[in-house]
């Protein structure tokens, strides 16, 4: 067998075994990232090794991620008192009580704890005090969460996290940036030519190899200077979240992101093989994240956030980060902590991802069953933006004003004027929308209490244009719960949700597909009508 034959049989085994177990799980109802971190630990356990490819689709995956993170990120939003105060609030807390909890550990004489020093355990309260990016962000995007009140607070909350890990990486390496680095900040000045970039390159397929061109050029300009590479990828895509290309970029990118990131998921089981007792203290480790979820959100509540936005917000970064591994390899060099410990973080990490997965599919179901016990740690006063807005006079509402909503909500009003509102759980396209005066308000279609508040009495039609069938279904649930009594129609994208949808209890369920073809056809034989009437032919049936 040549070189080449090799490199690509190893590479269909990692495809193979990758979309086995991701498949498997997905059919018992589970997230597939289980399924990719399973498959891992099986392979590093048939004594395969991991080769440069697989890391390297491992760092271009997390490069990625980072980028569109900052296509989708409003720097505003990182100065919020409840963003950086909750962090730093969260950390500080938890470090001082874990670390404790750490070295009563030690005292109990409980294996692979009774090595710890204080320095030891304080590094490891601080490694464990992160959430793991790659996973909320891979949740947020499959529950199409990504722009909602609590998904902007969680993402805000991460990269807050990470501006941490860079200062803490510097002062832990004594890597020290160059003073090349002040020049970075040229870069807000070079943004415009970025943006011109995007546009030149159209919408075909050099617009992602742009956005790779961005993304990883990026991540060389801050890696030459001395600091961390992710967090150049990160901010190249905060300089571009204002483009009017950001949209488009961020969707070409998806898929080449997501392959990429399955490259990460199967190497963290390659970390190194564990053994029975080393399971057990992983597991032990996980028994923490309920501490982490109600550090969370006491801190928020305090803060003033919503009951609901500091649950979910808390429940989705109740999990491990990856750079746990890190910190426990710094804590190895220092002779800190025994190697052990780095297959003992990997082991908490992957049950937390779990865990985290498994919990926040029926984050919504739980909210609304526990609504009163949770609401009860609101603040009397809470953040003005978690007021809600009464629609007047609104007879008919779309909800999600994406590319499909947008245009249903203009063929409406065209039709019904002022009866007919839009709702949105994109801050910034609500405020675009009503710049030109269109009937528009922020909402989250998932919040049950946001429709327990308006008043849908006078609203004879709702139409759901939401990206993902969970989503409609749950919406759906919710508004029959808060006593709508109006019809209900959704925008189905593939033949299979049609059945679904109807079983949800919507009235009205239109393939999109096939519904734009059907109004295609129908404008274009209008077109003609009015063009044989203007040369004085005859009509059809005439």
């Amino acid at each position: 067998m040549s070189k080449f034959a090799e490199v690509v049989f190893m590479e269909f085994i990692w495809v193979a075994f990758a979309f086995v177990c991701g498949l498997g799980v997905k059919m018992v109802a589970m997230p597939p990232l289980i399924g990719f971190l399973a498959a891992g630990f099986v392979l590093h356990f048939m004594g395969l090794q991991p080769t440069e490819n697989l890391e390297t689709l491992a760092d271009l995956g997390i490069t990625l991620m980072l980028f569109t993170i900052g296509l989708k990120l409003n720097v505003k939003d990182l100065l919020k008192r409840e963003v950086w105060a909750g962090t730093l609030a969260h950390m500080a807390i938890w470090n001082l009580v874990i670390a404790a909890g750490l070295v009563f550990l030690a005292v109990l004489a409980v294996p692979y704890f009774t090595e710890l020093s204080w320095q030891a355990a304080a590094l490891l309260a601080f490694a464990l005090s992160f959430s793991s990016t790659v996973c909320i962000v891979k949740l947020l995007e499959e529950s199409g969460e990504m722009k909602t009140r609590h998904g902007q607070l969680i993402i805000s909350v991460l990269v807050m996290q990470d501006i941490a890990a860079v200062l803490f990486l510097v002062l832990a390496t004594g890597k020290i940036p160059s003073l090349w680095a002040l020049g970075l900040i040229a870069l807000y000045w070079v943004r415009p030519l970025m943006d011109q970039l995007l546009v030149k390159a159209g919408h075909g397929e050099l617009l992602p190899l742009t956005g790779f061109f961005l993304a990883l050029g990026g991540y060389e300009l801050f890696d030459a200077v001395g600091v961390k590479g992710d967090l150049g990828a990160l901010i190249f895509g905060m300089l571009l979240a204002s483009s009017t290309k950001a949209s488009e970029l961020n969707k070409s990118l998806m898929a080449f992101k997501d392959i990429f990131l399955i490259g990460f998921f199967l190497s963290i089981g390659f970390t190194a093989l564990p053994d029975w007792s080393m399971i057990s203290v992983g597991a032990l480790l996980v028994v923490l994240i309920p501490v982490k979820f109600l550090l969370f959100f006491l801190v928020f509540t305090r803060l003033r956030l919503r009951g609901r936005t500091s649950y979910l917000s808390a429940l989705a970064l109740s999990n491990f980060s990856e750079f746990g591994l890190i910190v426990a390899a710094l804590c190895v060099d220092a002779n800190w902590l025994s190697r052990e410990w780095l297959v003992i973080i990997a082991l908490a990490v992957s049950f937390s991802f779990v865990v985290t997965s498994l919990l926040y599919r029926s984050a919504h179901t739980i909210y609304m069953r526990r609504k009163d016990q949770i609401c009860t740690f609101e603040m009397e006063n809470r953040l003005p933006e978690d007021y809600f807005v009464q629609p007047y006079n609104a007879e008919m509402l779309v909800v999600g004003l994406g590319r499909v909503g947008k245009g249903a909500f203009k063929a409406l009003y065209n039709m019904h004027g002022d009866k007919v509102w839009g709702m949105d759980a994109d801050r910034k396209r609500i405020s675009r929308l009503q710049e030109k005066g269109l009937h528009v308000f922020f909402g989250d279609g998932e919040d049950a209490d946001h429709w327990e508040q308006l008043d849908l009495s006078k609203i004879e039609l709702i139409m759901l244009a939401l990206p993902s069938i969970d989503d409609m279904i749950n919406v759906s649930v919710q508004l029959r719960n808060a006593n709508y009594q109006g019809e209900l129609a959704a925008i189905a994208r593939y033949q299979d949700e049609l059945k679904p949808l109807h079983k949800a209890g919507i009235d009205h369920v239109y393939n999109f597909f096939t519904e734009a073809g059907t109004s295609f056809a129908e404008d274009s034989l209008s077109v003609i009508e009015k063009a044989r009437e203007k040369r004085g032919v005859p009509l059809r049936g005439s």
